[in-house]
């Protein structure tokens, strides 16, 4: 059996995890729309309920969710918020 990656990273960056910040409060927090069905609408939930404790919100939307996101989409949301939600629905 023969596994392919559909990145076709021949030799993958190793990166440590980030740890979760302890706390919200200070951050500003991305929402990504990765461009599938009803994902808005998990991510409209989550944005009333991070804005209604006063956390700052930014929303972003990827073109399609066939391909991963465009490399100044990511470097903007980089340079933007502080931590990322990526809303995925099926």
């Amino acid at each position: 059996m023969e596994l392919l990656d559909p990145t076709s990273e021949r030799s993958p960056l190793k990166r440590p995890r980030r740890a979760p910040p302890g706390s919200l409060d200070g951050l500003t927090v991305g929402l990504l729309d990765i461009s599938k069905a009803r994902g808005d609408i998990f991510l409209d939930r989550v944005e009333a309920l991070l804005s209604a404790r006063g956390v700052a919100v930014k929303r972003y939307k990827k073109p399609t969710f066939t391909r991963p996101a465009p490399n100044d989409l990511g470097q903007k949301i980089a340079s933007e918020v502080d931590v990322v939600i990526e809303g995925l629905a099926d």
